[in-house]
């Protein structure tokens, strides 16, 4: 007795495994809960999306699963090919028996298995088995049987089939699953990670020119598949694409140039785009043939094999002009900067910045201001601003463009960066027209907003001017001085006159380098605890009598009258501008830069955002749909039955015998075998069981 070698047995059972129709279910269920999890999550999105939706804990286990990039995941894509194999195998090993058993007519069952037939009648004609076996055959292809006549002796066996095409569907559905599959694998990244892997290519990590990238970090043109992006901004062309592969990204050369010769964008009321278009101009590079088409959202434009979506838009290097506001010393002094959308420029400006970079311009802010001055404060200090942009957005409030905005961050000595984001223009408040600034030193945290009021001119002249006083001793002290007279009067002797001087002059000190949070500070230290409720209220009226004056010593500087000189109507919302201002000069002693910039002027240019895809696996998939359909229509809605009528002669006539079986049978079946026992009845008219 031989056995076959441990290794055949190995790769027999092996293949056992893969071709059995529980490893497959099982990889199939994976796949499904695999595939909800990636329409569940939002997909290749920026990390700080992720961050922001469900914490680092969470981001970062999801990000440990690939679940934000499900469908090119390792594991997904080995679950695939395991998966194609896995069927393969079981087509393979049950294709070629399912197709005999389809083809054949089973005409060797014997007479003698008749009894064990459920579904079963017998009856006696006259005539001969050959003529009865004629009649029979006839009757049964009117039926739609397919029938095959068989002698045995004078006997006849009359063997019958229909909806055998029901073996076809399992073999279909089976086939679908291995072509959608494989066109799925051809379709994802794997085709580029093989050519990393294998071919030689090797993802660039470093910012450089697409005409200095190196033959390995470019893919052929006429690369199978791929799914690249391309920026293009307005008035510029090109002819490569760009393909990431993870942290890293190769370039795909296209067989056609681009040209962005203008992009439109409508917005809905909310601020959010309608709809954008291109207006581009396509020149072959074979054959040099030019024309013009519009690539709109969900209207991609095809040629070459090549499909170019309208994927989003974005800054194509807009030109800015801002303005700089230095926040070091008593000077008021402002400076102008050029530059575009991406550049970073040296600044001179001591400890804390030493480069600006803008990041993004964004000429249209749509902004629920209701709730911005209702929302919950988030302090720079122990005061301040509101939350704008998408955190304060309430899409069923009034929405209202609140001008153009600016992106840009601070980069240290050190390399540490801080982001900004300024408004343009002052938006109402509580009443009060401000300036918005925004900044946050981690880009994972929403921007803090401090507000700056803006003067009678709508500028921060007079706010700059009053932050410069605040900065300048001799200004402090004079507002000390001015809050004595006119407190005291020509009449106080002048120990009290000096006593308020003191206290004034301290107070604006105090909070000159320490804001509110200083005051406070100070109070603890120096005022016992029963006592600190009432002297904190004493300094806030002092301080804020004292600042009135010191604004009236800016205001001189700048040429204006006093705040006293100026009309009921006016000194209402000037006490409300001192309020604010009060507030802001506070914050500004927390705020992380020296300097901070508004914008000026720019000249907007757009940028489109093209996903370029080549994807021949999408018509192995629509195939496999195909005949995914067909497979499970003729599983589900083909019903196959098999019928025999055995007939022998007897006394100088002739037994018909009919048994029929089907794999379901249901109440269709017992219907139809009942209409063809009563036509078998019609035949062989004499007898039954």
């Amino acid at each position: 007795m031989s056995s076959s070698p441990p290794s055949r047995v190995r790769w027999r059972d092996i293949t056992e495994l893969l071709g059995s129709m529980r490893f497959a279910i099982s990889l199939l269920v994976i796949i499904c809960i695999a595939s909800i999890a990636g329409t569940v999550l939002p997909q290749n999105m920026p990390r700080n999306t992720y961050l922001d939706q469900f914490g680092p804990f969470w981001a970062g286990f999801f990000e440990s699963l690939s679940l934000f990039n499900v469908y090119n995941a390792w594991w997904f894509l080995l679950i695939m090919a395991f998966l194609v194999v896995s069927t393969s195998l079981c087509v393979l090993r049950n294709a070629p028996s399912m197709v005999r058993d389809t083809l054949s007519f089973r005409d060797k069952v014997r007479e003698g298995s008749w009894r064990s037939f459920p579904h079963r009648t017998q009856g006696v004609a006259e005539g001969t088995p050959e003529a009865l076996a004629e009649q029979t055959q006839r009757w049964l292809r009117h039926r739609g049987f397919s029938v095959r006549i068989k002698a045995n002796g004078d006997s006849r066996l009359v063997a019958a089939k229909a909806g055998a095409g029901n073996r076809y569907g399992y073999i279909a559905a089976h086939l679908a699953i291995v072509i959608i599959c494989v066109g799925g694998l051809f379709d994802s990244e794997l085709p580029i990670r093989m050519q990393v892997w294998l071919g030689g290519k090797v993802p660039i990590f470093e910012n450089m020119r697409i005409a200095d990238v190196p033959s390995s970090g470019v893919l052929n043109v006429d690369n199978p598949s791929f799914r690249a992006s391309a920026l293009i901004p307005e008035g510029a062309q090109t002819r490569n694409s760009v393909v990431m592969v993870g942290d890293g990204a190769l370039v795909q050369p296209l067989p056609f140039s681009i040209l962005l010769r203008e992009f439109q964008v409508d917005y809905y009321s909310t601020g959010m785009p309608s709809d954008f278009a291109s207006h581009v101009t396509i020149t072959d590079l074979e054959t040099r043939e030019e024309f013009d088409t519009v690539i709109r959202v969900n209207k991609p434009f095809s040629y070459r094999g090549v499909t170019v979506y309208q994927s989003s838009f974005d800054d194509g290097g807009s030109h800015l002009s801002v303005q700089g506001y230095d926040l070091n010393g008593s000077g008021a002094e402002t400076f102008t900067l050029d530059g575009t959308v991406g550049d970073v420029l040296p600044l001179e400006l001591g400890a804390g910045a030493s480069a600006l970079q803008f990041n993004a311009l964004r000429p249209i802010n749509v902004e629920n201001i209701e709730d911005v001055g209702a929302a919950q404060p988030l302090a720079l200090g122990e005061h301040v601003a509101a939350v704008t942009g998408s955190a304060a957005r309430d899409l069923s409030a009034t929405m209202r463009n609140v001008g153009p905005s600016i992106e840009y961050q601070l980069i240290d000595d050190a390399g540490q960066t801080t982001e900004f984001h300024n408004y343009m223009l002052p938006v109402t408040l509580d009443g009060m027209s401000v300036f918005l600034l925004g900044t946050r030193a981690n880009p994972n945290d929403p921007f803090r907003y401090l507000r700056i009021p803006a003067d009678e001119r709508m500028s921060l002249e007079e706010f700059m001017a009053l932050r410069s006083a605040l900065a300048n001793p001799e200004a402090r002290q004079t507002a000390a001085e001015r809050f004595a007279d006119y407190n005291l009067g020509a009449g106080a002797t002048a120990q009290a006159r000096q006593s308020v001087v003191d206290s004034s002059a301290r107070a604006l000190d105090v909070f000159a380098a320490g804001g509110l949070q200083g005051l406070t500070s100070f109070l603890e230290d120096n005022v016992p605890a029963d006592e600190l409720e009432k002297a904190a209220a004493v300094v806030i009226r002092l301080l804020g009598g004292s600042l009135i004056m010191l604004r009236d010593v800016a205001r001189e500087e700048l040429g204006l009258p006093p705040v006293a000189e100026l009309t009921a109507e006016q000194q209402e919302q000037a006490d409300l501008w001192t309020r604010h201002a009060l507030a802001a000069l506070s914050d500004l002693t927390v705020y992380p830069a020296p300097v901070f910039f508004m914008l000026r002027d720019f000249d907007h240019v757009e940028a489109s955002v093209f996903q370029l895809n080549r994807s021949p696996g999408q018509w192995a998939v629509y195939l496999g749909c195909v005949l995914l359909i067909l497979g499970v229509f003729a599983m589900f809605y083909v019903r196959e039955r098999r019928l025999w009528v055995w007939i022998r002669p007897e006394n100088g006539g002739s037994r018909g015998l009919m048994a029929m079986t089907s794999q379901r049978r249901n109440m269709d079946f017992k219907r139809e075998f009942n209409k063809l026992r009563t036509e078998f009845g019609r035949l062989f008219r004499e007898g039954s069981e």
